[in-house]
């Protein structure tokens, strides 16, 4: 998939924080797989961590194009941070403040957890 294409797609700036690692289209519905990209919440940067998978999957219907459905299937990331033993995931709310994600979509994905 064009990834530049996709942009106009997807809420905007999902893409710095996650990747399409796949996309089907049915002659009713779109469907774009997300997995968050291994990069360590900000906040946690100088603690030494380990990603520990994704949190279960989750689906998220967007806007509609051309008359049929999308659904976003994103898998959230989490780490354990090493010296802790502390199971850590990205603070949407924080992201919403500082990027391009609308404070809605973060609010969403915040709830899911």
């Amino acid at each position: 998939m064009n990834i530049e294409l996709a942009r106009y797609f997807l809420p905007e700036g999902i893409l710095e924080y996650f990747d399409i690692v796949d996309h089907k289209s049915t002659s009713e519905k779109i469907h774009f797989y997300l997995e968050e990209k291994n990069i360590l919440p900000q906040e946690y940067q100088s603690e030494i961590a380990q990603s520990k998978g994704f949190l279960p999957q989750i689906t998220v219907e967007d806007f509609p194009l051309r008359g049929k459905s999308v659904l976003l299937h994103i898998k959230r990331r989490r780490w354990t941070l090493v010296n802790t033993g502390t199971i850590i995931k990205r603070d949407w709310n924080l992201i919403a403040k500082g990027t391009r994600i609308t404070n809605e979509f973060a609010s969403f994905l915040k709830d899911i957890s």
